[in-house]
């Protein structure tokens, strides 16, 4: 496909769309709805003519290749799968073999041992005799995937092969999918919308976006957070799996609802132990400038701190906190707006992270403390009594107040990016 331009009227699906597809490659056409990717894909059946550029098969311009020529080359199983008539699935089967007809159109010996195989490749045979109307939706999907291997293609063209699928069936024709790339050398393109699936199971990848593409490689180059960002408009993490070894997409927020709601209100969490989670999603998603510290590297906090881009201060892991991040946490805490405390385990290590908030207290920041006060001084101090004593000690400001919840703690605080009035609990006092 060579600087493909085509238009409905006066809206533009491609523009200036280049690719290459190497033979045997599992390529998936990602991108938003609206993007291009069916368009691209019915420009290089030869179903659309490009109004610039020109689509090559074998070297050859597609337009100029007659249609049962394409159709020996070129198969597709389209994202539309239902049928008018009620035809078995034999019958279903055969259709496939139709560019291979001869010129009284009946199938010979050769025709049907074709669409036996591709049946049984397929694992649709035992369903030969059945209606198509009565089968399950990965069933009918198989059974046109060997419609399309009925024409003993060289290409094999999917729009979204698992839409309306559950994900057992999802996993079974994108199994069914690379078995045949790898067994039969087929050249497979499919249009997916599953980020996850096209991870696990492409060799390659296009991205693509208004028309254009955006992205075009390996998965590793095309399924980058910064590109994701750019064209779904969706902060996400990109993980490696431990057990696939396959790239995989956790979506995060929106940047939408980041920037309808962005303030100037800066906020730092002291946390650990995956308290501060729940927090830092709503602090970012509410658009708030968010700090964290201290947190050891090996903490869940510290995960979700980078994996929503917050800026953290981290220690070494089973380390105390050393001077240096004591005094980078004390600056991000003095600096902030509001000092948000969680429910985590404190030690002799993180025992720092309290005189902390303590003195941030006692320079007129707000500070927010979510913790369970009746469990804290015996399931969460390991200190000897410290903690609670620090904790004790910060109540004694106005500008301190104890939150059970999330919920409670946003209340307490102005979304305008203006400091709210303290509220204490007349329970705090129980510490």
């Amino acid at each position: 496909m060579c600087g493909v331009e085509f238009a409905y009227d006066a809206v533009k699906a491609l523009d200036g769309v280049s690719l290459a597809v190497d033979e045997g490659e599992f390529l998936g056409l990602l991108g938003p709805n609206g993007s291009g990717k069916t368009t691209l894909l019915r420009c290089l059946t030869g179903i659309l003519k490009p109004k610039v550029g020109a689509v090559l098969l074998d070297g050859r311009e597609v337009l100029s290749m007659k249609a049962a020529e394409v159709a020996k080359k070129m198969a597709v199983v389209p994202q539309d799968t239902t049928t008018t008539f009620d035809f078995t699935v034999l019958d279903v089967v055969l259709m496939g073999r139709h560019p291979h007809l001869g010129r009284l159109g009946r199938e010979t010996e050769k025709d049907l041992e074709a669409v036996q195989r591709a049946m049984k490749l397929t694992g649709v045979w035992h369903l030969a005799d059945r209606s198509i109307n009565e089968l399950s939706g990965g069933e009918k999907q198989r059974v046109f995937i060997a419609r399309a291997l009925a024409q003993e293609p060289k290409v094999l063209l999917l729009d979204e092969p698992t839409t309306h699928l559950d994900l057992n069936h999802q996993l079974e024709i994108m199994d069914l999918l690379e078995k045949l790339r790898a067994e039969q050398e087929l050249t497979i393109i499919a249009v997916l919308h599953d980020l996850n699936l096209a991870a696990r199971y492409c060799s390659q990848l296009v991205l693509m976006s208004h028309g254009r593409i955006r992205a075009m490689g390996p998965v590793e180059e095309v399924l980058r957070e910064d590109i994701i960002r750019e064209v779904y408009g969706v902060e996400v993490e990109v993980r490696k799996h431990p057990i696939t070894g396959s790239l995989y997409v956790v979506p995060l927020s929106t940047m939408k609802s980041r920037r309808a709601a962005k303030t100037k209100m800066r906020v730092h969490v002291i946390c650990g132990g995956g308290t501060g989670t729940p927090v830092l999603r709503k602090l970012v998603m509410e658009g708030f400038e968010v700090s964290v510290g201290v947190v050891s590297v090996l903490d869940s906090d510290y995960e979700a701190a980078r994996a929503l881009g917050v800026k953290v201060i981290a220690e070494a892991p089973f380390s105390p906190i050393s001077d240096e991040a004591y005094i980078r946490n004390l600056e991000a805490a003095t600096e902030a707006d509001l000092i948000v405390v969680t429910d985590a385990p404190y030690g002799r290590g993180n025992l720092r992270n309290l005189e902390v908030a303590l003195r941030a207290a006692s320079q007129g920041i707000k500070v927010g403390l979510l913790i369970d006060y009746k469990s804290f001084p015996s399931t969460r101090d390991f200190t000897g009594g410290e903690a609670t004593k620090l904790l004790r000690e910060s109540l004694k400001y106005n500008n301190v107040f104890v939150a059970n919840t999330v919920e409670d703690l946003m209340r307490g605080v102005n979304l305008k990016g203006e400091r709210a009035e303290p509220r204490l609990t007349s329970e705090a006092s129980r510490l």
